[in-house]
């Protein structure tokens, strides 16, 4: 009777260790692929803007009308500093004082519209005291629409061969341990399933008795 009882009061437990260990594994799924969902678009991304820039000659991408850029210079002091990542949107207008991005050869010119004659532009950085040559406005890729102070240093070292190993190297690290993790916890839980119907057999055989 007491062997019974026991068995009883063994199997809630055994369920509600069973239901904790399915919500880690639930969770450690879903972590896979967060990461593996990183890791394509990631690589998506690193291709597609090295196509447009090797292949196309395009320096600044603007898939969906949206770029990202990292200021290498600092003609626009104050407002935009080395090392700002920027973000550009593109417009169908443009007014003077806006910041906007254009492709001169394969370098990108980021300073602020000073003069707007017909369908061209002139622009000048706020820390220069001469204006840029006259350009079209259609070459014109977007105006400024945000910024991120001094990140560009991360950025490009993840843009950087080494940094493109080093976070898939990473990625797939992270991968490997979570599937290591939930393997090791099997088969501990296998384990216990074991030992538990070890015990069942061996109670029921000394009830028998």
């Amino acid at each position: 009777m007491n062997n019974r009882q026991n068995f009883t009061e063994q199997v809630p437990d055994s369920f509600g260790n069973t239901a904790k260990t399915n919500g880690k594994k639930h969770r450690s799924g879903i972590a896979r692929r967060l990461i593996l969902v990183f890791i394509s678009i990631f690589l998506g991304v690193t291709i597609y803007l090295w196509n447009a820039k090797s292949l196309a000659g395009n320096s600044l991408p603007m898939p969906f009308g949206c770029g990202v850029s990292v200021i290498l210079s600092g003609s626009m002091e104050p407002a935009l500093s080395v090392n700002d990542v920027v973000f550009i949107r593109s417009a169908k207008t443009y007014n003077v004082g806006d910041i906007v991005v254009y492709q001169s050869g394969r370098e990108l010119i980021i300073h602020r519209i000073t003069e707007i004659n017909g369908d061209k532009i002139v622009t000048r950085g706020d820390a220069n005291n001469i204006s840029d040559a006259p350009v079209d406005i259609s070459d014109v890729k977007g105006r400024l629409c945000g910024k991120i102070p001094y990140a560009g240093a991360a950025v490009r070292v993840l843009k950087s061969p080494a940094g493109i190993f080093l976070t898939l190297a990473a990625a797939f690290l992270l991968l490997e341990l979570s599937y290591r993790r939930d393997k090791s916890k099997d088969l501990d839980e296998i384990e216990k399933i074991k030992e538990e119907i070890k015990n069942l057999k061996e109670s029921q055989e000394n009830s028998e008795k």
